[in-house]
């Protein structure tokens, strides 16, 4: 869903975007982490190889997430609904 049809969502389905964002959030937050956690025992066990950069291949898409989050929490202080 792109900016362009979060505008054209109705306040109540804002509101359930919203929540869906929260848990998307959290979701990105273990993911992340995982993957620190990954990369950081390649590192010890075997030093620097392809699993140390795993955590980079899933910054594009928690960028990508936070941004939709922003615009979101944008719309819903425009319509006064947060």
């Amino acid at each position: 869903m792109n900016q362009k049809e979060l505008v054209e969502l109705t306040n109540d389905e804002l509101l359930q975007e919203a929540k869906k964002i929260k848990s998307t959030a959290i979701f990105d937050a273990v993911i992340i982490g995982f993957l620190i956690g990954v990369a950081a025992f390649s590192v010890v066990k075997k030093g620097f190889g392809l699993l140390t950069f795993l955590p980079l291949i899933y910054i594009p898409i928690a960028v990508k997430n936070k941004a939709k989050s922003k615009e979101l929490e944008k719309l819903l202080k425009e319509r006064n609904l947060k």
